[in-house]
């Protein structure tokens, strides 16, 4: 359970302290024409029963409004900006939390693994104990026949020599036995065993030699592969014992910087929160005034439109002496 996920920039949240929401300037005041309806009227029935089109002064309408809205827009670029700066920092954070929660989680429920090193430790001494009294068996079977008790080890070792080989037909399942596998495996094991029997036999009855023949080859076929594999077990056991302990130290250590680093970035995220929210309201308040800005931009523009159209269709019903007579 790797802790090594990189963590957010530490000096961002230190050092982002948004400034404070900037008030904006009073907009400027509607021309008399705008301000008073009636007259945005009277101008929209000028136009239709002359022969102008409404363009320019839709066009002079909402270039107003345009720029009225213009320092608006430019707040609300910075205000978003600012909050997606914010968000961004927030967000960094919250993932780092959730990992280190995910980490710390796992590192609470982590147990520590099953383990049988006593009863391999036991096992690899009675072994050692039956290794041990066999070689004295050997020992004292060839003593008559060869003093030297170094022809004992060598013969003893001979017999022991399948316990180099890496796995054993006898430990196998479904494994195809072939002459020269069974040579391998049984082939220096007998050898010692016969020879043993043969100066058995010269000192001991032929049941005794038989029996003695019998015990040591076995040993030898199966002692040293059991051997090999206690040794093996011990080392697992050994390698879960000191796993456990390290998992003991970590859940000591790790467990209380995890939890530490949680909190702080937990505390970050809400002072983030916290500097954030000026700005979301500021930004709200400045949507407000330019959606009413625009609002009040189309009521205009369609008041004009609709006394432009009203005035043209009754242009468009009126004598061609009456249009003269309207304008002279």
């Amino acid at each position: 359970m790797p802790t090594d996920v990189a963590p957010v920039k530490q000096d961002v949240a230190a050092t982002f302290l948004p400034a404070l929401p900037v008030t904006l300037a009073p907009s400027e005041p509607l021309p008399d024409w705008l301000a008073d309806e009636e007259s945005l009227r009277d101008e929209g029935v000028l136009f239709g029963l002359s022969d102008a089109r409404p363009d320019g002064k839709v066009a002079q309408i909402r270039a107003f409004f345009g720029q009225q809205s213009a320092p608006l827009e430019e707040s609300i670029h910075q205000y978003t900006e600012q909050i997606g700066e914010i968000n961004q920092f927030i967000n960094e954070r919250e993932t780092r939390i959730a990992t280190l929660r995910h980490q710390l989680d796992e590192l609470r429920n982590a147990q520590p693994a099953s383990t049988n090193l006593i009863r391999t430790a036991a096992s690899l001494l009675l072994l050692e104990v039956m290794c041990v009294g066999t070689f004295f068996l050997v020992d004292e079977t060839l003593r008559p026949a060869f003093p030297n008790r170094w022809v004992a080890v060598g013969v003893f070792l001979a017999g022991m020599f399948n316990l180099a080989g890496r796995t054993s037909f006898f430990y196998e399942t479904g494994t195809r036995l072939t002459a020269r596998r069974l040579i391998e495996e049984v082939g220096l094991p007998l050898a010692a065993s016969v020879f043993i029997l043969v100066q058995a036999l010269e000192t001991k009855s032929t049941v005794q030699a038989v029996g003695l023949f019998l015990f040591v080859f076995f040993l030898f076929l199966l002692g040293g592969k059991l051997l090999l594999t206690t040794l093996t077990s011990l080392q697992n056991d050994i390698n879960v014992v000191l796993a456990n302990r390290r998992l003991l130290v970590r859940k000591q250590e790790d467990v209380p910087r995890l939890e530490a680093e949680i909190n702080q970035l937990v505390r970050e995220v809400d002072g983030l929160r916290t500097q954030k929210w000026p700005f979301v309201t500021s930004l709200n308040q400045t949507e407000a005034r330019r959606v009413q800005l625009n609002t009040q931009r189309d009521r205009l523009v369609n008041l004009f439109i609709s006394e432009f159209e009203l005035a043209r269709s009754l242009r468009e019903r009126l004598p061609e002496s009456q249009r003269e007579a309207m304008f002279k």
